[in-house]
């Protein structure tokens, strides 16, 4: 091959095994597993895996989203199943649009990754009800998740379809097809002890059932310690590390590996340092482990009424590699990737043999794992939560940060600590704010608006005596259900007829608005760890009648814990204080009820409405003020990049681009003012609540528009403002650029030539990389400097030594989606020689026109 060196060949042959298919489409593939890992077609495999929901992206975001994932290392794609939406009433089915389980499953294997796929049904996920259909609860008779002969035939039917489904189109391994795992349940293991024997007759029913169906992969449960033999159980949880088979036959799997948390209304965001989940990933390799899965790689967005809970928010970002958007996370996504590639280099060590544990000292320990005596790889821990460490290995001495893992592919060369994270960073992205005009806000005229009655009103209102549970009362049909009742003051009685009396309202949840003849006098609400709340308030009353008006709001069905099925929500006590009887029960007298609100039976958020005459419009529309629906057109921002909407000025509610709904919003709703910190020490166990940010501010004020959703010209959104807002200043965001850094040492060294790896390392000086998101390219360089630079990403100044190279950096990044610069003073000059010089560069990354000023 004239022109072409050994480097060149083996870049070459680097891209054609990350570009390449896994596997050779449409030939069968059997997969099988033994006590080390999955065999597929013979070999033992070390996989990674990630959790990609597909409802929670629309169609046209999947390949984006899976190819991103598949340039980060993932071997796998996993989803669950979502019964609820795919079969909305008894066996009529829908799998179509965002639910085309069938097309996402190809999307995956053209991609050329392997799908793991959930079926579930139940699959909590912070998904309404958990997946479960709710004309499923209707049944006579039925139990769920227990040994219900009702519920065993309905899960049985469903599982049925969805594995036939897969089979009809060809999708299982053997049959050429991605699919080479399922699940049956979900976490079951962690409520099993609440259903008694049912339970465990339960486990052992759906084991075999699942078995039956002939799927020709192995099955999973997770969480389920009793998982009866062919299935494997495997862990969930921030690390496992210490999770073992419950056979010996069975191979260590991750089923969920959490890269954050998941976000709820009234709560800081939470996030998990890059190197502590890195750490968790080493640890379970190094401890045998050879499949491991992210919940979630991407979380996305809940649109609709689709989000569990209770108070679940509408964004699932879950601090994942890849955001709300699809956009990339850096350095989460980088680091990981680094992390992938070193635990393939080890890949054939891994599946040889079971590993051979080393003391190194307190907190300090190697396992090694040997073909021969002389050829092996090495994982080298601290797993101190402090103190870092200096050990020797083999007759050679290495640095191991605390909590950190050292991983050696040759058992010499240390090619990745996850400590030390290179790859490089991205700020918080730029917006262009793009409102219905060319203001800056929105002027009240621009919008119409239509005023909700309060309390009854519709003729299919009904009267019952006592407080009605709201689920079974409007089957989920919608989040509100009006209780009205009548409050009788006696005339004769004198001067004190106007007094203020004591309402004490308790509530199962989520929240309530409270009218006292028609006007206003409370709100209240639970959050998403406790639900129920009492609302008190001080009310005057008229001589006579006087009508009391409750608004129960459910903000998402519970979707996890033993029995949540049955567990309810609304009204469950009202009572006066203070009148001429004292204390007055209103709890059993007799209620009206009205199911839903009338803004959503007229159909209001529907495009066809958008020039009725229910909507008013007047200079003066009304703001802060609760039930009110408002509907304002806009034109969408340019460019074909997510589009989100600012809804910071709002309270509570609901929206809606062009009838499609974006979820549930509630700005009002401000997280707790302390406990937040922007710098979390990745060292120590993680949890939650260990990590958080955006103390007392609202959850989420983005929401997020699918471009698919909007038109080219004029595009419609409603609202349904619950509680009070101001609409006059949404506007709507668009991402326009994205500032990148990396930064490196002349010490960051490749393994030397010592050790050859069959993939990547193959510079034989550090390289720093640039990169852009798909679609996106280098516009300019902000800065760049070789020498002493001292900062961090967005802040970087130079040094004592400095050597300005932003010239070099732009001559080989502009204008790419991505860069590599070779990190010596060969290549960027020597300004301070004897000296361990470093880099630090920062980019604009863009998709507009490229700039080349620099500084």
């Amino acid at each position: 091959m004239e022109g072409m060196n050994m480097r060149t060949i083996i870049v070459v042959f680097v891209i054609l095994v990350l570009e390449g298919y896994c596997w050779e489409r449409g030939v069968s593939t059997t997969v099988t597993y033994d006590h080390k890992a999955l065999v597929i077609d013979g070999k033992r495999r070390i996989l990674q895996s990630g959790s990609i929901h597909y409802p929670r992206a629309t169609p046209d975001m999947w390949p984006s989203i899976i190819s991103k994932a598949k340039e980060g290392g993932l071997d796998v794609i996993e989803s669950y199943v979502f019964w609820n939406n795919h079969e909305p009433v008894r066996g009529q089915y829908y799998f179509e649009d965002r639910f085309d389980l069938v097309r996402f499953v190809k999307t995956v294997e053209e991609a050329g990754l392997y799908v793991h796929l959930r079926i579930g049904p139940y699959v909590c996920a912070e998904w309404n009800y958990g997946g479960f259909p709710v004309w499923l609860h209707f049944l006579p008779g039925i139990q769920f998740r227990t040994s219900n002969e009702i519920f065993k035939s309905e899960m049985k039917r469903f599982l049925e379809k969805v594995v036939n489904l897969m089979k009809n189109e060809n999708l299982f391994a053997s049959q050429g097809g991605p699919i080479i795992l399922a699940q049956v349940e979900n976490e079951y293991g962690n409520v099993e002890g609440s259903y008694g024997d049912g339970g465990k007759q339960y486990v052992k029913w759906a084991a075999e059932t699942a078995v039956s169906l002939n799927t020709t992969v192995p099955w999973v449960m997770c969480s389920q310690r009793d998982a009866p033999d062919p299935i494997i159980n495997t862990c969930n949880g921030f690390y496992c590390d210490g999770f073992t088979a419950n056979t010996p036959s069975k191979p260590a799997m991750w089923t969920e590996n959490y890269p954050g948390w998941f976000l709820a209304f009234g709560y800081p965001i939470p996030y998990r340092p890059v190197e502590d989940l890195a750490f968790a990933v080493a640890r379970f390799y190094e401890k045998g482990g050879t499949f491991q899965n992210y919940y979630m790689y991407f979380g996305g967005t809940n649109f609709g009424r689709t989000a569990g809970g209770p108070l679940t928010a509408t964004s699932y970002d879950y601090d994942a590699p890849l955001d709300e958007y699809g956009f990339i996370r850096q350095p989460k996504w980088g680091h990981l990737r680094d992390l992938h590639m070193a635990i393939k280099h080890c890949e054939d060590y891994l599946v040889e043999a079971d590993p051979s544990s080393v003391s190194l000292g307190m907190n300090l320990e190697a396992h090694v794992y040997y073909k021969t005596s002389n050829d092996c790889a090495a994982f080298l821990a601290n797993y101190d939560s402090k103190v870092d460490s200096n050990v020797t290995f083999k007759g050679i001495s290495y640095f191991l940060p605390a909590w950190s893992v050292s991983i050696l592919p040759d058992c010499k060369n240390v090619v990745f600590n996850t400590a030390k994270v290179v790859s490089q960073k991205t700020l918080d992205v730029s917006f262009t704010h793009n409102t219905f005009t060319s203001e800056s806000s929105l002027a009240s005229s621009a919008w119409d608006w239509y005023k909700e009655n309060v309390g009854v009103w519709g003729s299919n209102s009904f009267v019952a005596s006592g407080l009605l549970e709201q689920i079974n009362t409007t089957k989920d049909t919608s989040d509100f259900l009006w209780y009205t009742t009548s409050i009788h003051v006696d005339e004769k009685i004198e001067q004190d007829q106007n007094k203020e009396v004591a309402l004490s309202i308790s509530s199962l949840g989520h929240a309530a608005l409270v009218f006292v003849n028609k006007r206003p006098v409370g709100f209240g609400y639970g959050n998403h760890d406790d639900a129920s709340f009492v609302l008190k308030t001080k009310i005057s009353l008229n001589p006579g009648n006087n009508t009391l008006d409750v608004l129960s709001m459910m903000i998402g069905m519970k979707n996890y814990g033993s029995w949540f099925d049955i567990q309810g929500a609304g009204v469950n006590s009202v009572v006066l204080t203070g009148s001429k009887n004292g204390k007055e029960n209103l709890s059993a007298t007799k209620w009206t009820y009205q199911v839903g609100l009338e803004g959503e039976s007229l159909g209001l958020y529907k495009t066809k409405l958008q020039n009725s005459s229910l909507w008013r419009r007047g200079n003066a529309t009304p703001t802060n003020q609760s039930l009110i629906w408002y509907k304002a057109t806009f034109l969408a921002p340019s460019g074909k990049d997510p589009v989100s909407v600012d809804l910071s000025s709002m309270g509570k509610g609901q929206a809606w681009v062009n009838g499609q709904s974006i979820g549930r919003y509630w700005p009002a709703y401000h997280s707790r003012s302390t406990g937040c910190t922007d710098n979390c020490d990745y060292r120590g166990s993680y949890n939650a609540w260990k990590c958080l940010k955006k103390c007392g501010q609202p959850t989420q004020t983005m929401y997020h528009i699918p471009r698919p959703w909007l038109n080219d010209g004029e595009n419609v959104l409603v609202l349904h403002e619950e509680i009070g807002g101001d609409p006059s200043k949404i506007s709507f965001v668009t991402r326009t650029g994205q500032e990148i850094c990396a930064s490196l040492s002349e010490s960051d060294l490749p393994p030397s030539d010592t050790w050859k790896p069959k993939v990547g390392f193959t510079s034989e000086v550090p390289l720093v990389r640039l990169t852009c998101d798909q679609g996106w390219h280098i516009a300019s360089i902000r800065f760049a400097s070789f020498g002493t630079p001292k900062g961090d990403c967005g802040a970087f100044i130079p040094g004592t030594c400095h050597a300005n190279v932003a010239s070099i950096f732009q001559q080989a990044c502009v204008g790419k989606q991505g860069c590599s610069v070779p990190i010596s003073a060969a290549n960027l000059g020597d300004p301070c020689p004897g000296v361990v010089k470093s880099v630090a560069v920062q980019a604009l990354c863009s998709v507009g026109d490229i700039t080349l000023n620099y500084h």
